[in-house]
C-alpha cells in the first residue's frame, strides 16, 4: 500500500511531462507538414552532377562492346 503513494504521483509526473512535450511540439510546428518528408523520400532532387542526369544528358548509352571469350 505504501507503495502507492509513490507511484501514483510518480505516474501523474510523467502524464504531465509527456502531455507538455506534445503541446511544445505542436506549437513549435513539429506536425505542420506530415507529408513533405515521407515524399522526399521517394524523388530525388535535380542534382545535374548526378550521373543519371550526366548519360540522360548525353544521349543513349551505347551498348558494350562484344568481346572474345579466353580460350582454353
Amino acid at each position: 500500500m505504501p507503495a502507492l503513494y509513490v507511484m501514483i504521483p510518480a505516474a501523474l509526473l510523467i502524464v504531465a511531462i509527456a502531455i507538455y512535450i506534445f503541446f511544445w511540439a505542436v506549437d513549435s510546428g513539429q506536425y505542420d507538414d506530415l507529408d513533405g518528408p515521407a515524399h522526399s523520400v521517394l524523388f530525388d532532387d535535380q542534382d545535374p552532377n548526378h550521373l543519371a542526369a550526366v548519360d540522360e544528358a548525353n544521349g543513349p548509352a551505347q551498348p558494350p562492346t562484344p568481346k572474345d571469350p579466353p580460350h582454353a
